[in-house]
Formats: C-alpha cells, structure tokens, sequence
C-alpha cells in the first residue's frame, strides 16, 4: 500500500518506492530507503509529517504516494 494510507501513528517498512531515478535519489537522501522504518506523525491536507530515522521530515502527498510500505 502507499505510504498515504497509513494512520497518524501508525509504523511501517517501506518495501519499495517507484518513480524516476532523481526522485528515488531524492527520497533515498532523506532517508527513505527499503527496509527503513517509518512512523507517521500527523497528516495536514493530504501532505504527511514523518519520523524516519532520526528526523522529523514532511513529504507532500505526491512523494508519499511514491513509497510502497507494509
């Protein structure tokens, strides 16, 4: 499922994420790579405040659809 539909709250493994490469780059600088763990925050108007590793980042709804986690 998309990182979207997690609940406020909730901690997932991210297990893959699609898109072009800049965009995989990108989100893998910020921490977000396959097998990380991350927790959701809060949601605010679709865009998402997370907790990956020791960081508090927030993502807008179109990266976070881009992060398949379990």
């Amino acid at each position: 499922m998309p990182l979207t539909m997690a609940k406020a709250g909730e901690t997932v493994t991210i297990r893959k994420i699609t898109g072009r490469d800049e965009v995989r780059q990108h989100l893998a600088e910020l921490g977000f790579v396959v097998g990380e763990s991350v927790t959701v925050i809060s949601r605010l108007g679709g865009n998402l405040i997370l907790q990956v590793k020791d960081s508090r980042i927030a993502l807008d709804q179109t990266l976070a659809q881009r992060i398949l986690v379990a």
